[in-house]
């Protein structure tokens, strides 16, 4: 385990490192994941091993510190993400990321152009979410204020989300998880969308087969995004079927574009 102070109250962001070949890859979990739980059988996997791996908690989340008093909007997440790996030493990354830790590599790309080579995006928030709290991910945990979520809710969605994302979403810092939610589901300005179609780089969007296209399908294929359906799983595509995502991020990773 590696870290890197990344506020100017030295909060750390810690990542987990293997070893291997440039370019290094960067993996960022999802909203209330933690990047070594959910990518490390993928980052080991024979059809992506060999190259070196930063699995890495964004802060407030998993091993990382989960201060307070930060504001936790993406483009926040961004910028810590970057100090990270500018500590980490890497020229530049093929960034992989997942649901909300997809559109904080598209934010990252946006601000910090000259540090990712390459994007592939797996089943990750591009549009703004209306919040509501009966449903489950960022909409359910943005339909609360921040003092209703610290005073009972978190209560509320640990038992709504089921054992296995509470067993990683416990980890994070209450505060953290709420703001990161409210900022998903808000969505930057421009959008993740808008920001991802003005990107200058080779772009990859992975989703479930079962769920069909993903919204502005179109739109993402004529701006140059590779949409890539994946079988035999949902939105925890890694997980679901370890085998058909490392086949797919194989390909996006070698693709010229």
């Amino acid at each position: 385990m590696r870290h890197a102070p990344v506020t100017p109250n030295g909060d750390l962001i810690r990542w987990v490192e293997l070893p291997g070949a440039e370019p290094a890859r960067l993996y960022l979990h999802g909203l209330g994941a933690t990047s070594p739980v959910y990518f490390a059988a993928a980052a080991a996997h024979p059809l992506l091993a060999g190259h070196r791996s930063l699995l890495l908690d964004l802060l407030g989340f998993g091993i990382s510190d989960r201060p307070t008093d930060f504001g936790y909007t993406l483009e926040e997440h961004a910028d810590a993400v970057a100090a990270a790996v500018e500590a980490a030493g890497p020229r530049r990354v093929e960034v992989v990321g997942h649901s909300m830790g997809g559109a904080v590599a598209i934010v990252l790309a946006h601000r910090h152009p000259g540090l990712v080579s390459r994007l592939l995006l797996v089943d990750a928030n591009l549009d703004r979410i209306d919040p509501d709290p009966r449903r489950p991910g960022s909409s359910g945990l943005a339909g609360y204020t921040e003092a209703e979520f610290l005073a009972g809710g978190r209560e509320e969605v640990a038992e709504r989300v089921g054992a296995f994302w509470w067993a990683t979403m416990r980890l994070a810092g209450p505060e953290a998880l709420h703001r990161s939610a409210c900022h998903l589901a808000r969505a930057t300005v421009p959008t993740m969308r808008e920001l991802l179609l003005g990107l200058d780089l080779p772009r990859t969007f992975l989703h479930p087969a079962a769920d069909g296209e993903p919204a502005g399908a179109e739109g993402l294929r004529a701006a140059g995004v590779r949409v890539v359906a994946v079988p035999d799983c949902g939105h925890n595509i890694m997980l679901d079927n370890p085998d058909g995502f490392a086949a797919a991020a194989a390909e996006a990773l070698r693709s010229a574009s």
